[in-house]
């Protein structure tokens, strides 16, 4: 991480340097009540998913908004959660591998742990380094309810890995992993919703088929900012993980969201136009290094007649529609990423600000920890 930061506090934005991850605190601060507004009583817990913004600070406020804890998703961003004070992290994802294991093992000395497993072998492996180090480690069955990536078959399959998880030593059976991350951007609210709700069913089977065995299944957790009151109204889940709620971005806009809370676009790549030789073009100083292209190009925010086109290393082009004022080099644009998650581990700090005055920097404490 650089130790130069873009901004200080108490600098107007228009002097923050460039590019910048630029944080809406009004936005960002209504998106945290929105949602446990939206779910206040329908007995789910709220477990933000922290990989959206790895940052500690706003872990911080997520738990003292509400959240029980966070998710993430790599033992090396546990540990800098950890290492910053979060005490109840949930791995939510399978974890393979001698040194991870011994990692994760030590970690949860530290602090409440709990991690995915859908696999005998792995339980085994778990279980082993959970001994070395002395500590009993929660564990979550994930189950495959539609998104075909890790997780076991819903129903019996699920019940017997739960079994294996329950006579293995040093492990604590803690629940259900059952997020449906591609349904989060199924652009149709009705469709969005089946799915969600064939995901509850598939949760549902899996908790009926656990208790056959006389097995408590204490969580059911999954959800994400897409499917997360579906998910809380279901009766079945009752620990929710959303992430990208707290900042939205261009594919989330994207998506109806009737009948959902209407969650603000919180953050944005500040850019500086560095130069404007064509009357239908400027560049910018973000491109490919500073901002996440996998969910599409970003947008201009509030410049209508502005469009980013094209992205090189360091470089975006916006073309500027005919009749429109051209930005001229020096000026600042704001532009809101296409995929937020990504976007922001290219940064090291995020810049909160409050109107035109930056009121704090925040490091971006897990940046890069995918290992």
């Amino acid at each position: 991480m650089s130790a130069l930061a873009p901004a200080q506090p108490g600098m107007p934005v228009d002097e923050v340097d460039t590019p910048a991850l630029l944080l809406d605190l009004d936005a960002f601060e209504a998106n945290l009540r929105s949602l446990h507004d939206a779910v206040r009583g329908l007995g789910a817990r709220v477990r933000p998913h922290a990989k959206s913004h790895k940052c500690a600070e706003i872990a911080r406020r997520q738990i003292a908004a509400g959240a029980i804890g966070i998710c993430c998703q790599k033992v090396s961003e546990a540990e800098a959660f950890v290492d910053a004070g979060i005490r109840d992290v949930a791995v939510t994802n399978e974890i393979v591998g001698a040194a991870k294991l011994r990692r994760l093992a030590h970690l949860a000395r530290r602090a409440r742990i709990s991690v995915c497993v859908d696999d005998p072998v792995n339980v085994v492996d778990l279980s082993q380094a959970a001994d070395a180090a002395g500590v009993v480690i929660d564990v979550l069955v994930e189950i495959d309810v539609g998104s075909r990536r890790c997780g076991v078959l819903p129903g019996a399959a699920a019940a017997q890995l739960v079994r294996a998880v329950k006579n293995a030593p040093y492990l604590r059976f803690a629940g259900l992993h059952a997020y449906h991350g591609a349904a989060q951007h199924v652009r149709d609210a009705s469709a969005r919703a089946a799915q969600a709700a064939m995901a509850a069913t598939y949760a549902a089977a899996s908790r009926d088929a656990i208790a056959q065995y006389s097995i408590a299944c204490e969580t059911i957790t999954g959800g994400g900012t897409g499917t997360f009151l579906q998910d809380a109204r279901s009766g079945i889940y009752n620990e929710l993980q959303p992430g990208s709620y707290i900042f939205m971005d261009a594919d989330y806009a994207r998506n109806d969201w009737s009948g959902m809370p209407q969650f603000r676009q919180s953050l944005h790549v500040l850019v500086g136009v560095m130069s404007a030789t064509a009357a239908d073009r400027v560049v910018v100083d973000a491109g490919l290094k500073a901002i996440a292209f996998d969910s599409g190009l970003p947008l201009v925010a509030d410049r209508p007649g502005l469009e980013y086109v094209k992205a090189s290393d360091e470089h975006g082009v916006i073309a500027v529609a005919a009749g429109t004022s051209r930005p001229v080099p020096g000026d600042r644009l704001r532009l809101v990423p296409g995929h937020c998650d990504p976007t922001v581990n290219l940064h090291d700090h995020i810049v909160a600000c409050r109107g035109n005055v930056v009121e704090a920097v925040w490091p971006v404490v897990a940046r890069g920890a995918h290992w």
